[in-house]
């Protein structure tokens, strides 16, 4: 595996030790997206600004034994802290409200083949409605509209399973495709995904998946399938799991239950963009990614109930910040949000996250930087990977207080 680039490690500077990184040139206005804080200057960030060199070996590729057995910094304090998942109801209060993302990981990798023999391979990123999907399309060349796809189908399952190509979308010059996903049988895209896909793993996770044309591994496929999923999946549509969520089991929620740790919901369908690493140097220049998100009203009720008792609201994973943060800024309870939260973002929801390590160069990366302060968050980077933690999905986690 290739090394991953960054620039925490800086020649000099011992692992812990944090400086003042050199400013580049673009500007992070404040935007509808955007809320400067107004009790501090914002300073300029450029995407140099959030890389760093993590060494491949901590890229985990499979989870730890036990959901609860991943490692936890805890980075609240000038000091992190070392600890271990289970540990975290000691780290909370009662009264404290838990808020989790719900969604449900679907099987949305589908391979096929162009009516010319050429190769497909298809990441259904959204389900429209009836029987069209939208999906990105990894072909050697495009075929025309019109074209269907023969899809693979899952052994002793031959229905017909293809997809017929309609369009682009959400426009004509989108960036995703428009299919009609069907079989013999009429069946749902839910229902074929179910039946025929694969679970989309992030590209960091190196795994030769089913109908790819490589040999795959039972174990780890039937690994995935219940590893790579919360123990609490409610809602199918995402194509990357709330992995932070991932931690958690039946026995960590009775601890927490019986503390009087509460716990609410959101939906937010988790899209592939969230592995896309930003490319303009000048982060105003960046073009967010959409997700579906919902916050249901029991939520908001728990989280108006929290305030009113004096306790705090802890989302878990980066996905509920996302959907908290668009609700609180917007008004709006469910709708479609690309919300870019960088240093500078004043937060109105969420005062602690539960969170994994993220890409270098990566959106989330620059939302915990917003959340705990960039040059904490670079210092706390520095000390996990000085002390061997597990990066990324399968990874370790971070406890993170809101600054200030």
């Amino acid at each position: 595996m290739a090394a991953i680039r960054l620039c925490i490690c800086r020649p000099g500077v011992a692992h812990g030790t944090i400086r003042p990184f050199s400013l580049g040139t673009g500007v992070v206005p404040p935007s509808s997206s955007m809320h400067p804080d107004s009790s501090a200057n914002v300073r300029t960030f450029t995407l140099s600004d959030f890389d760093f060199e993590l060494p491949p070996q901590l890229i985990a590729q499979h989870p730890a034994s036990e959901r609860t057995a991943s490692r936890l910094l805890d980075g609240r304090a000038a000091t992190p802290v070392d600890r271990i998942f289970k540990e975290l109801p000691g780290l909370l209060r009662k009264g404290d409200l838990l808020v989790f993302n719900d969604t449900k990981v679907v099987n949305a990798r589908l391979w096929g083949e162009k009516p010319t023999g050429g190769k497909a391979e298809l990441l259904i990123e959204r389900v429209l409605g009836g029987e069209e999907v939208a999906a990105h399309v990894r072909v050697s060349k495009k075929p025309p509209v019109g074209t269907t796809l023969k899809l693979v189908s899952a052994p002793g399952h031959e229905d017909g399973f293809s997809a017929t190509l309609l369009g682009r979308w959400p426009d004509a010059d989108g960036p995703l495709f428009r299919f009609r996903l069907f079989n013999n049988t009429g069946d749902n895209p839910y229902t074929l995904m179910e039946r025929h896909g694969q679970i989309p793993l992030p590209p960091y996770i190196e795994r030769p998946q089913p109908g790819s044309g490589g040999p795959s591994n039972p174990e780890e496929a039937a690994e995935d399938l219940q590893r790579y999923q919360t123990v609490f999946a409610k809602n199918p549509g995402a194509v990357a799991a709330p992995t932070a969520a991932l931690h958690f089991d039946d026995g960590l929620f009775a601890q927490l239950d019986a503390m009087g740790v509460e716990r609410a919901f959101v939906t937010l369908h988790v899209g592939a963009g969230t592995f896309q690493p930003v490319k303009t140097e000048n982060l105003a220049e960046h073009r967010m990614h959409s997700e579906w998100y919902e916050v249901p009203q029991a939520t908001q009720d728990a989280i108006a109930a929290c305030r009113a008792r004096g306790g705090r609201v802890v989302a878990v994973g980066t996905t509920s910040v996302r959907t908290l943060e668009s609700w609180a800024k917007s008004g709006a309870a469910t709708g479609d949000t690309n919300i870019f939260i960088t240093p500078g973002f004043a937060f109105h929801v969420v005062d602690v996250l539960v969170t994994n390590f993220h890409l270098p160069k990566s959106t989330l990366m620059m939302l915990v930087s917003a959340f705990a302060g960039y040059e904490p968050i670079m210092g706390l980077y520095r000390h996990a990977i000085a002390q061997g933690y597990r990066f990324f999905s399968y990874g370790d986690a971070m406890l993170l207080e809101r600054r200030a």
